[in-house]
């Protein structure tokens, strides 16, 4: 009796299974071919490692708060150049925080213009930043603003009666004073083994020059038109050569760390907060290392604009956006990225990215207090007493950021002189352009 009643209830079953079937209520999409339940991934490709930490944690509550959309992050240290790789191949990330504007002029990034929610709340300045100057669209856009510059220790400028320097022959005096008075002490600290670094001393220095002289969008034409005239990048006495004259000549004098091609950015952090370099090249997405490594350092941080180094020039200090965000125009998941990026730019969640990141943030609803009243001080004095730049978006796809990084690197191993460093970015640059093309 046992086999003939399991025998039963398992053609039920069957049946009850194939009625099901032949029904509209199954949760199958039948024009769509896949489950009205299934889920989507969307993938977030980033290569800011300041702010892993929150992003999961926002994620995470995203993925939480509904159950139709999955958002991963990934984080790769050299995401400038896996991103041309992922480009390459059918690994494109849904959203992403690189951007070139070479990969924009190739139709890669999605254009965001239409997206007013987002727009109306941002300030005029950091939208301006967000146009492509080529079409005037908005392929991307920042939650943030940042600024770089020179961090340095107040305490010991002020025993050496240090004031910050404009010029770069006052700025080598004082890292001079520096390590005469203090020979513990390492006058400015690179993290060279991090390529990215120093590809942004390219962009802050020798960048700056250019940006400062020709104004902000004449520098953006001249580099997307690759004007040798205006760049002048292989120049014996253009930027880039003089750029590299000043460097070879602090490394010589021994005026950087002469770790400075294994040296991380670790390392510089702890240097720092310890007393031990007086001070150093980034950004505002540093401050919440040191403050966590060292929070007794919060009044002792100064920050000063990069000092002139070229006969007609200004000290320069960056301020531009920061945490951009593109979706891939391949993207098959627009809506839900879109939605996404909804939660993520909500004011609750801004304000918690901004007090981590330590940078204002780009949307007028959002207060955040991204740093102590000192620092923020500073940072007001350095932007109002120099010239104000952005980053250098309009890089060839072809040479990234750290691909000029990891020139600074063979220069500092001695593998370039000055002119021939010159030179070589140059070629880099052009080929770089001729490869986007």
């Amino acid at each position: 009796m046992k086999r003939k009643r399991l025998l039963s209830l398992t053609l039920a079953t069957v049946l009850t299974i194939g009625t099901l079937a032949g029904c509209s209520s199954t949760g199958i999409d039948s024009s769509k071919g896949k489950s009205s339940d299934e889920k989507v991934t969307i993938k977030l490709f980033t290569g800011k490692i300041e702010t892993i930490d929150v992003m999961n944690e926002i994620i995470d509550d995203f993925n939480k708060s509904q159950d139709k959309i999955i958002v991963k992050q990934e984080y790769q240290k050299d995401a400038s150049n896996i991103i041309k790789t992922k480009f390459a191949s059918d690994d494109v990330p849904d959203i992403m925080t690189t951007y070139e504007q070479g990969f924009a002029d190739e139709g890669k990034y999605l254009d965001l213009g239409q997206e007013s929610a987002w727009w109306d709340r941002m300030s005029t300045k950091m939208k301006e930043a967000c146009t492509d100057v080529k079409t005037g669209k908005q392929y991307r856009i920042c939650t943030n603003m940042t600024m770089a510059g020179f961090f340095y220790n107040k305490d010991i400028f002020k025993e050496l009666g240090i004031e910050v320097p404009a010029d770069w022959n006052d700025f080598v005096k004082d890292l001079e004073k520096i390590k005469t008075e203090k020979p513990d002490v390492i006058p400015w600290f690179i993290f060279g083994n991090e390529a990215w670094h120093l590809g942004h001393l390219i962009e802050f220095i020798p960048h700056g020059y250019i940006k400062s002289t020709l104004g902000t969008v004449e520098a953006k034409k001249a580099m997307i038109n690759n004007d040798k005239a205006k760049l002048r990048f292989g120049d014996a006495n253009g930027s880039m050569a003089v750029f590299a004259e000043k460097l070879v000549e602090l490394q010589k004098k021994g005026l950087i760390n002469a770790d400075v091609l294994t040296a991380t950015n670790d390392n510089c952090v702890q240097d720092f907060v310890n007393g031990k370099a007086a001070m150093f090249s980034n950004g505002m997405w540093v401050l919440s290392s040191l403050l966590e490594a060292n929070p007794e350092m919060k009044d002792k941080i100064g920050f000063a604009p990069y000092p002139g180094y070229m006969p007609d020039s200004k000290p320069v200090v960056l301020s531009a956006e920061d945490s951009g965000y593109s979706i891939s125009a391949t993207t098959k998941h627009k809506e839900e990225a879109i939605q996404f990026l909804n939660f993520l730019f909500n004011a609750e969640n801004q304000k918690k990215y901004s007090e981590v990141a330590k940078s204002p943030s780009a949307f007028k609803d959002v207060n955040a207090e991204w740093a102590p009243d000192s620092i923020v001080t500073q940072v007001n004095n350095a932007i109002g007493n120099a010239v104000n730049i952005g980053f250098t978006n309009e890089k060839p796809a072809g040479f990234s950021g750290d691909d000029a990084g990891r020139l600074v690197q063979e220069l500092l191993a001695n593998k370039y002189t000055p002119e021939t460093f010159a030179k070589t970015y140059e070629q880099y640059w052009d080929d770089g352009m001729k490869n986007t093309k």
